[in-house]
């Protein structure tokens, strides 16, 4: 794995996408737990997003970030519960409100998938 840095970082963010009490207690109340300074869903979705090709390309980190198409897949999948549910609520609500949304059962599904696939790679 070329940057096993980014995958671990994938990971810490797979982590607190797939944890409600987790973004509840460290992105809401900001409460966050030992060796966490600081937080919030915006973080995850510039990291997907804007600061990899997770989120428009993921089959262009095979061998980088992800493994193989059964990670990029997974990845994928959260990905788009996240675009479906911006592009329906738009971009400015709070971490409060979004992890409140009825949708966002589905975000923690696919977040928890993509955790397990790429675990299962470890």
């Amino acid at each position: 794995m070329r940057y096993q840095n980014m995958r671990n970082e994938l990971i810490g963010y797979l982590k607190g996408l797939s944890d409600r009490e987790y973004q509840k207690r460290c992105w809401v109340l900001k409460n966050c737990p030992n060796g966490v300074e600081n937080d919030e869903l915006d973080y995850v979705v510039h990291f997907l997003f804007d600061d990899t090709q997770l989120g428009t390309n993921p089959e262009s980190l095979i061998g980088y970030i992800l493994k193989d198409d059964v990670e990029v897949e997974a990845i994928k999948s959260i990905c788009y519960e996240l675009d479906s549910i911006f592009e329906k609520y738009g971009y400015d609500l709070s971490d409060d409100d979004y992890i409140n949304l009825p949708e966002w059962t589905n975000v923690i599904k696919k977040a928890e998938n993509a955790l397990g696939a790429i675990k299962k790679n470890a």
